[in-house]
């Protein structure tokens, strides 16, 4: 379950770029790479920032016949925390060698690294 939910994003990923030609290259050289960079999943302590709302003081009021209404104002403030999280640590090096090998397959079927076709 956990590694579906990290390659979602890595999926997501090629969908959205590059030609059909150049993500069925890729969609090969991934299936070779990820057996011989299997992912290795470890717990890493990482820094994230979080947003929250905090009051001004200032107020806004808006009167309307007889009714008025009031509203705090409030900014944004972040605030840094760490967290744990499980991430591949082969990750970066395997992406290199995809890239790699999906840029040599489309330089070597259609003549350039992103398997563009044409003019």
């Amino acid at each position: 379950m956990r590694r579906s939910l990290f390659l979602l994003p890595a999926a997501l990923m090629l969908v959205s770029c590059g030609t059909p030609e150049y993500r069925a290259e890729r969609s090969i050289c991934e299936a070779e790479w990820m057996q011989k960079i299997p992912p290795r999943y470890e717990k890493q302590i990482v820094e994230r920032v979080k947003y929250i709302e905090v009051p001004t003081g200032r107020t806004t009021c808006v009167t309307n016949g007889n009714v008025q209404h009031c509203t705090a104002e409030t900014r944004l403030e972040d605030v840094p925390y760490t967290a744990v999280e499980t991430v591949d640590v082969n990750e970066s090096r395997r992406d290199v060698q995809i890239k790699a090998c999906a840029a040599k397959a489309c330089q070597a079927k259609f003549g350039n690294g992103e398997c563009k076709t044409g003019a």
